[in-house]
């Protein structure tokens, strides 16, 4: 699997769907049915919502999944530090991080810790950017079993982020608790930074 393109189709498919995002679907697709089969089929219910779905109901679920409830927060450090002062210190750190790898954030409108945002930042830098999904592991798998229990189309995306990362998925909430409890993973992520199956398109942040 090419987790550079799982990271890339995804940042686009948890953006806001605006025309450029939802136009993005028969790209995406085959970009993921070429570099990344099994992650296709956890993408295709939702790229076929898209098809089959009128683009203003589409942009009211995102707005109702994602901005009017907690349960599916899209703000990584939102899980671990909630709203709380470190969390500020952790934003900063994340923005270090960004600068030091070379991916300007002016006028995305978003906080580091959005997670299109992240992996986009996979997508440009593989080491790092894998480095860092593992370290919020606990909040992609907590994020992964909300989408799943609303039946979600947007479950199967997140699915797809967390099969790119070494280690199983925990089976429940108490085990991703557990994880996340027991602090970041030590494995290593070894992916390669010059996949020439990218999609032809930047992510797109909420407007």
């Amino acid at each position: 699997m090419s987790a550079r393109v799982v990271h890339q189709a995804a940042s686009l498919c948890l953006s806001y769907p605006d025309d450029t995002v939802l136009g993005s679907a028969t790209l995406i697709d085959a970009a993921l049915r070429e570099a990344a089969p099994r992650a296709a089929a956890s993408f295709a219910p939702l790229l076929e919502w898209w098809r089959t779905t009128p683009a203003p109901e589409v942009e009211t679920v995102y707005v109702d999944t994602f901005d009017m409830s907690r349960r599916h927060a899209l703000y990584l450090s939102y899980w671990t530090d909630g709203d709380t002062r470190r969390r500020g210190a952790v934003l900063a750190d994340l923005k270090g991080r960004y600068r030091a790898a070379g991916l300007a954030l002016d006028g995305s409108g978003e906080l580091p810790d959005f997670l299109p945002l992240v992996l986009e930042f996979a997508r440009h830098a593989p080491a790092e950017g894998a480095a860092l999904l593992q370290e919020y592991r606990p909040s992609l798998e907590l994020i992964r079993l909300a989408l799943a229990e609303r039946a979600s189309p947007y479950a199967g995306v997140v699915a797809a982020v967390c099969d790119a990362l070494p280690g199983r998925s925990p089976a429940d909430r108490q085990q991703a608790m557990a994880m996340a409890a027991a602090g970041p993973p030590r494995e290593s992520v070894g992916l390669d930074a010059h996949d020439p199956r990218l999609l032809p398109l930047e992510p797109v942040g909420r407007r």
